[in-house]
């Protein structure tokens, strides 16, 4: 069963969808004390880091999913969900993380763009793998998936798979149990599916 964590930010409905597309089992969970009871656990989010980081620490639920991933149960974050996973980010303010995975979270720079490239990031862009996981189980680099965003993870140490928007960056991470996707698995048909169900087969 996959935990949904629900934590006031966030579509958690389309993730919930493309789970049930897969034939996978999930809740969507605003239940601290519960998250244990999970085989696996999904950070999902859409919006401000500070803003998504205060509401996790209501309710407990920062320390249940700290807890979550010591438990070495696979713990995936998904576009906003990945970067607290980082341990700062410097959207309107500077704001700490959960700080799981090492790195910092900054916007794209304007003037490192090209003329067609507008922030944020909207649309279909490659990623090419970069180091083995079995979150990418079955895709060939590069492939295709779908990006909203204008922060972005600079730090690659724990990039398995990179995109290039102005920049170099992680688009997918592992550390461990703790897996990170930037783009919208959800909304990256097949490519993006696989990805959730490498995530159900772990």
């Amino acid at each position: 069963m996959v935990g949904i964590v629900n934590y006031g930010i966030g579509n958690l409905a389309s993730v919930q969808n493309a789970f049930q597309k897969i034939g996978a089992k999930s809740a969507i969970t605003q239940d601290a004390e519960n998250l244990k009871a999970y085989d696996r656990l999904v950070l999902p989010g859409v919006g401000a880091f500070g803003d998504a980081m205060k509401h996790l620490k209501q309710g407990g639920m920062q320390e249940a999913v700290l807890e979550f991933a010591k438990s070495g149960k696979p713990l995936l974050g998904i576009c906003l969900g990945m970067q607290l996973l980082f341990q700062k980010s410097y959207e309107f303010g500077e704001h700490l993380g959960l700080g799981l995975l090492k790195g910092e979270i900054v916007q794209f720079q304007k003037e490192a763009l090209e003329p067609n490239q507008k922030i944020p990031q909207m649309g279909w862009n490659c990623v090419e793998i970069r180091q083995k996981s079995p979150l990418l189980e079955g895709l060939e680099s590069p492939f295709y998936l779908y990006f909203v965003h204008s922060y972005y993870a600079k730090n690659l140490e724990n990039a398995v798979g990179v995109s290039q928007y102005g920049v170099e960056f992680a688009s997918i991470v592992q550390k461990d149990n703790v897996f990170g996707i930037q783009p919208h698995p959800e909304k990256s048909h097949n490519a993006g599916l696989r990805i959730l169900q490498n995530f159900i087969n772990l």
